[in-house]
Order: C-alpha cells, then sequence, then structure tokens
C-alpha cells in the first residue's frame, strides 16, 4: 500500500529544516555509509551523518509532527520508528533499484527496528531540482513520486523501488522506516480502507448505529492482528 500524506510539514518548517540542513558543512557524508551491500553497490549520494546534532534536531521536529498526523497514524499503524535521516541528491547522483534492508539496529540504543514500512519526506519544491523521483514497483506497476515539500510518501518496505538522477538542481529529503503494529501489508491495508469509511460514515451520519458496529469490526481485527 503506498500513501500519500500531505503537509506533515508546513512551508515554514519545511524551508527551516531545508535551511538547517544545507549549512550543515560536514556533517554531509557519503550515502553509502548505512547502505547495506546491495544499496552500496547502486547508491551514489550524500547524507548526513546519523549522529550529527543537526539530525537529531531536525528530526525531533518531523517525529512531533508525525504524532499529531492523524493519517500517518491510520495508514502505518506505527509502532516503532527509526530516528529520521536527511539525503541530498545532486549532479546527477541517483540511487539504483534495492530492497531496504529488513532490520534495522538504531544507532546508541542496542534495539533493532522491523523495516515494516519505508518513508520518504520531501523537503525540496519539485521545481527546484530535474530528475529524483522516487520509483516504487509493486503488483499494478511502477508508481513515480515527486512531492511538494512538506509532502510524504509511505510504502512497503519489501517493494523495489530507486531514485532517478538529478539532473538540475537538489533533491533534499528525510528518509526513514517504521515497525508497524501490523506486520502485513494486505492486513493494514484493510484496515486502513475500514478507518476511512468509518471517519466517513461518521461525518455523513453520525448518529447511524453501523458506526458502533464497524468501529467494533476494526478495533476487533486490529486486535487480532496487531504486534506489540
Amino acid at each position: 500500500m503506498l500513501v500519500r500524506i500531505p503537509r506533515v510539514l508546513d512551508e515554514r518548517q519545511a524551508g527551516l529544516i531545508r535551511a538547517r540542513l544545507e549549512a550543515a558543512g560536514d556533517a554531509w557524508v557519503d550515502g553509502r555509509a548505512t547502505a547495506g551491500h546491495q544499496g552500496a553497490q547502486v547508491k551514489r549520494n550524500r547524507q548526513i551523518a546519523e549522529d550529527a546534532p543537526v539530525a537529531r534536531e531536525v528530526g525531533d521536529v518531523i517525529l512531533a509532527a508525525l504524532e499529531r498526523n492523524p493519517l500517518f497514524i491510520s495508514a502505518a499503524l506505527p509502532n516503532r520508528v527509526y530516528p529520521p535521516m536527511f539525503n541530498r541528491y545532486q549532479g546527477g547522483e541517483t540511487f539504483g533499484s534495492h530492497v531496504d534492508n529488513a532490520v534495522r539496529l538504531i544507532p546508541g540504543t542496542g534495539a533493532k527496528i522491523r523495516t515494516d514500512v519505508s518513508a520518504t519526506l520531501f523537503l525540496s519544491a519539485p521545481g527546484d531540482y530535474d530528475g529524483g523521483e522516487l520509483l516504487v514497483e509493486d503488483v499494478y506497476g511502477t508508481h513515480s513520486v515527486k512531492l511538494p515539500a512538506g509532502d510524504m510518501v509511505i510504502y512497503p518496505g519489501t517493494s523495489l523501488h530507486r531514485v532517478n538522477p538529478v539532473t538540475r538542481g537538489a533533491r533534499l529529503a528525510s528518509f526513514f522506516w517504521l515497525q508497524s503494529l501490523v506486520r502485513d501489508d494486505a492486513q493494514r491495508a484493510l484496515l486502513y480502507d475500514l478507518d476511512v469509511s468509518i471517519q466517513r460514515l461518521g461525518r455523513a451520519a453520525p448518529g447511524d448505529a453501523a458506526l458502533v458496529t464497524l468501529t467494533g469490526c476494526y478495533h476487533n481485527l486490529l486486535r487480532m492482528w496487531s504486534e506489540t
């Protein structure tokens, strides 16, 4: 399930984060530093070192915004979120086709996270660069994603995906993973569709007795499938 989540950050927040990253200087390192064996062979970009203070500073802003975003909560059902990371593509840099590592070690904690869901939060406006589309493959084909600054897309961590070369300007983004309460993508999709339908029915017919039944079905399915 691929879901676009608009306005995770407003224009001011995205601009402030972009300015902090652009001024990060030596905090930018070779993107292959955190790539697995497969990814390192096709990854050409720069990223902020995970232990850089600026990464923690602006990452906390993103995490706080996600906690207040009902669409993110509904679609991802987050259990644990990997600290946001930040990358930059320019001058033809690209990331070839790959699948994200299934498990990642959260730096400085010794804790591991299963990467059920991958996330990309765009920080540069689409008109500021050429190329840089995120291409995600699923059973319905290849989806091309290039969103306004502050918008985010989430998709299954099992997806084959790539980033097209950036041929003009620079593409700044945050990327991270999360372990969901519901491991299976098909089950998450069903719960998401059910939750959206419940919300629509609540607005259209707030007193309808079916709301109680449907809400009960949602929570019983979540109770059946969730891992805590």
